[in-house]
């Protein structure tokens, strides 16, 4: 397979100088000896101009003679090649690619929206122009399968999975490592070299949105309520202890049972409780 060569150009300064010269040379000669066949130069000249070139920082050209590769000119400048190539520009600056959110479903089958943000440039100018019809569509396409791709290995989040240790919301940096190795391996082809790839954007679909939204919200208030009642029995229990060493005050089981019920439900209500002054004895 024929890869990327080095095109060494002429300077364009120099054969501007040498056209410059044919011109002048021309019009002294039709002046002197009023022959007008040195007109014949100035298609010439014409013709010679077109193989002026002009490569930009971070451009390149790429030469074609008769459907021949012969070279890339990567160094910028001003330059003279043969005027029968056909010069094609490749940029090869970096670009940002932000795709829009698309719908796919995760490992579990949960319908998602996922979208991906990457950091592309050209590496391989023979490959970008000629191993596919068009490399920047070849970039969108080939990204967003990848993505596509790597939405279906894992679940969103661990729900509905929960031998899942890596899940698309959690999994960060070693997500997006996965995704840029999965990017990079498709592109090569087309001679593209991935800078970054990352996820920037995920969430459930609308369809399902509001169903695991209140799923996730039970979940926390599931978890906030083990933590309160696990907070809440070791305050009672210290509270008995410590009325073990108080000889005043000596409590029987129907007490015990008593103060627990209460400090319970003090310890684990959502609303401030409202005291109520016991005017009788400690039993009542």
């Amino acid at each position: 397979m024929e890869q990327e060569k080095t095109y060494q150009a002429i300077s364009g300064y120099l054969m501007l100088t040498v056209e410059l010269l044919l011109l002048a040379g021309a019009i002294l000669g039709i002046v002197m000896t009023h022959n007008f066949l040195f007109l014949i130069a100035i298609p010439v000249i014409i013709f010679l101009a077109i193989g002026f070139v002009i490569v930009n920082p971070n451009e390149s050209s790429v030469l074609v003679l008769f459907g021949s590769y012969s070279g890339t000119i990567k160094r910028y400048g001003f330059f003279w090649v043969n005027p029968f190539f056909t010069k094609q520009k490749i940029s090869l600056r970096a670009r940002n690619f932000d795709s829009d959110p698309i719908k796919v479903n995760d490992k579990v089958g949960n319908p998602i929206k996922i979208g991906l943000v990457l950091v592309w440039k050209v590496e391989n100018t023979f490959k970008a122009a000629f191993q596919v019809d068009d490399f920047q569509h070849f970039v969108l396409v080939q990204s967003e399968a990848a993505l596509r791709k790597l939405a279906g290995v894992y679940p969103y989040d661990n729900f509905e999975d929960e031998e899942a240790d890596l899940t698309l919301r959690s999994g960060g940096e070693q997500i997006n490592r996965e995704l840029e190795e999965e990017v990079s391996e498709r592109l090569v082809l087309a001679g593209i070299k991935v800078i970054e790839a990352r996820i920037n954007y995920i969430a459930y679909s609308e369809e399902i949105a509001g169903a695991m939204l209140r799923r996730q919200q039970a979940t926390a208030i599931i978890a906030a309520r083990e933590k309160i009642v696990e907070g809440a029995v070791g305050m009672v229990d210290m509270a008995l202890d410590k009325f073990k060493g108080k000889d005043n005050i000596q409590l029987d089981e129907d007490s015990k049972a008593a103060m627990v019920s209460n400090l319970m439900v003090v310890l684990c209500s959502d609303e401030a409780a409202s005291p109520v002054i016991n005017a009788g004895t400690l039993n009542q």
